[in-house]
């Protein structure tokens, strides 16, 4: 039977439905293959201060770091070695600015210290001993001293480390001073002050020595800040000095503005509606390199610094992620990364004046797993409440005369988007024959402000109706069975899982909850603190937002649950286990409500292993076989 949505405020207005799939064929790829794919480039790429090699971390084994010469050639291992997670991405290397040191953070027992390790010999040296975190840092011009942001004393604080281990506080303000930058000639350290709701941000200018009162520059308004400063990043000073870039949401977009470093009027570099991000000053100054997100696909653009046009400099051919440009030290070139739905992250070299691009790195599998992988197509359906929902829709591989269950697949955040980047999971569930659509529900990034605190207040309710609409988008499409839909996700996918459970009875006929929450009240009381600024920008703070936190807590709704459940989390290695899974999972037992609840080793509360993965997504389609085409019990593990 068809459920009536007439409650959740749902009416069907589908944009670009399709008769049948395209995926008829029977190929299907392992566990093991669709996690296969990873890129030999994680995080940003940076050239060597003679143009002569780049510098990537990646998972090519035996090292974090590699060197790949900038006119092509194969990657040189720089033997250093971090750990699973990328070097780039985790640990922030830089170059010294004569080439002589790779500095780069490291954790020592509970906390991060600041280490450089010689190009030429390899010979480290441990530059902090704070014995705290450290989540930003820059080298000074004379290559001799860094400046940091570290919490030492309970709040992050702008330091001053000098290559011989002494180390300066510059600042003390109770609110969180990250993200510092030296002026080019090396005198005075900018940096940003966030006020206690991670809202606010005034960029500010000390002397290096500590001497003075900081100097304002800018202040900006309400944008909200989820990485402690990571979002606003950091100030971005012209090579001569006068003239700071920097983010911000005035406009209702994410986009980059300039004012003068003597203070004044900001005014854009390169007004659009779209998102911007990774912003870098051409070694003259003349120009700005920075990437624009639209709908999913990121391309890269070049814009005079004095204002204009911008131009494309590098782009998709047809889906795909633009990212990491970086100018080489002449400014007669520019490095990327380009990831699609159907192949991983590599390295490019394209010139700044435009033209063909040259792939510096092949991070693609076998043939024939880029041959068999599934390609998306990029749909749209709108709600009865007025919101046009962007979606992927993954066309399910089947047996010609079947018809397919649907899955929605939810994002994490809230606030964040599914972009044209691969789908590991994703690919495995269409080649089992789902059909898989992967809404950027209201809260998502990446369609404007207003988009973005559409689900302000009322998360699992209001975003729910974009998540049910979806159901009717799949229920639209000939191929797929409509009485056979399912729910998963991670993260915030997992309490939008939960959720739809409780809030839309019977409108799903199994969930996978992955890493989720059903109870924020329980959620404050055990997250970390940049969730709980999170929740408190979104839900308000407490006991007066009570009302609001129970409104969007699954568990106090569990009596109305239809839905099968399954609760997938990671345990053990990394952080302590959070209860939060475990809690529903008892809560529906007590209930005499179907549910599976099943933890993975060795991670922390996401899972993130490979071999977890692929463990994980066999369990998921065991679930969904089960329940939505009556196949095999799922075993529940504990």
């Amino acid at each position: 039977m068809r459920i009536p949505y007439k409650k959740l405020g749902v009416g069907l207005a589908v944009v670009g439905a399709m008769a049948s799939p395209a995926n008829a064929q029977p190929a299907t790829l392992s566990a093991e293959e669709v996690t296969s794919l990873r890129s030999v480039v994680g995080g940003t790429a940076q050239w060597f201060p003679d143009g002569s090699r780049i510098l990537i971390g990646g998972a090519l084994g035996g090292s974090d770091l590699w060197s790949v010469p900038s006119t092509g050639g194969f990657p040189v291992s720089m033997n250093m070695r971090m750990g699973e997670t990328a070097f780039l991405q985790a640990n922030q290397p830089k170059f010294s600015p004569d080439g002589k040191w790779i500095s780069y953070l490291a954790q020592s027992g509970n906390a991060t210290e600041l280490y450089v390790r010689s190009v030429e010999n390899g010979r480290m040296q441990q530059v902090t001993r704070l014995g705290a975190r450290i989540n930003s840092y820059s080298w000074a011009p004379d290559g001799k001293r860094l400046a940091l942001a570290g919490d030492k004393y309970g709040s992050f604080d702008i330091w001053i480390a000098g290559l011989d281990g002494a180390a300066q506080r510059l600042t003390s303000d109770g609110r969180y001073e990250v993200f510092p930058v030296w002026t080019p000639d090396g005198k005075s350290v900018v940096y940003v002050r966030m006020d206690d709701r991670w809202l606010d941000h005034d960029v500010l200018e000390l002397g290096a020595a500590g001497q003075g009162t900081p100097r304002l520059i800018v202040s900006d308004k309400d944008f909200f800040d989820y990485q402690a400063g990571g979002n606003f990043g950091y100030p971005l000073i012209s090579p001569d000095g006068k003239q700071l870039v920097f983010k911000s949401h005035r406009s209702g977009w994410v986009n980059y503005w300039m004012v003068p470093m003597a203070g004044g009027t900001p005014r854009q570099v390169a007004a659009e509606e779209a998102n911007q991000s990774g912003a870098r000053w051409s070694p003259d100054g003349k120009s700005m390199l920075y990437q624009s997100l639209w709908n999913g696909m990121q391309d890269l653009r070049v814009v005079d610094a004095a204002g204009g046009k911008a131009r494309v400099l590098a782009k998709p051919e047809t889906m795909g992620m633009v990212s990491n440009g970086e100018w080489s030290p002449d400014g007669a070139s520019v490095s990327y990364t380009l990831e699609t739905p159907t192949a991983p992250s590599d390295l490019y070299v394209v010139a700044a004046a435009g033209g063909a691009a040259r792939q510096l790195t092949h991070s693609a599998g076998p043939e024939y797993i880029s041959r068999a992988l599934i390609r998306p197509r990029k749909v749209t359906y709108k709600t009865k409440d007025g919101f046009t929902v962007a979606a992927y829709l993954y066309e399910p591989i089947q047996k010609t005369g079947e018809k397919a269950p649907g899955i929605l697949y939810i994002h994490g955040g809230p606030t964040s988007s599914f972009n044209d980047t691969y789908q590991a999971e994703v690919q495995y569930l269409a080649m089992r024959g789902y059909a898989v659509l992967l809404p950027n529900i209201r809260g998502s990034s990446g369609y404007g402000k207003k988009f973005e605190d559409a689900n302000n207040a009322c998360w699992g309710r209001c975003d729910l109706i974009d998540v049910t609409a979806g159901v009717d988008y799949l229920r639209s499409l000939t191929y797929v069975d409509g009485e056979k839909m399912g729910i998963t996700g991670t993260s915030y996918g997992g309490c939008m899982s939960l959720a739809a459970a409780a809030f839309a009875p019977g409108v799903f006929q199994a969930a996978v909850a992955v890493s989720g929450y059903g109870d924020w009240f329980h959620m404050v009381q055990e997250q970390e603190l940049r969730h709980l600024k999170l929740v408190e920008y979104e839900f308000g703070t407490l006991p007066a937002a009570d009302p609001v936190y129970r409104a969007s807590s699954p568990i106090f709704n569990i009596k109305d649950i239809q839905t099968p459940i399954m609760l997938l989390h990671g345990v053990g290695a990394q952080l302590p286990r959070s209860e939060a899974s475990r809690i529903f999972a008892d809560r529906l037992e007590m209930n005499y409500k179907p549910f599976v609840y099943k933890t993975y080793p060795n991670e922390n509360y996401y899972v993130r292993g490979r071999d977890n993965m692929m463990k994980m997504f066999a369990d998921i389609t065991a679930y969904f076989d089960q329940h939505l085409k009556g196949g095999r019990v799922a075993t529940a593990g504990m």
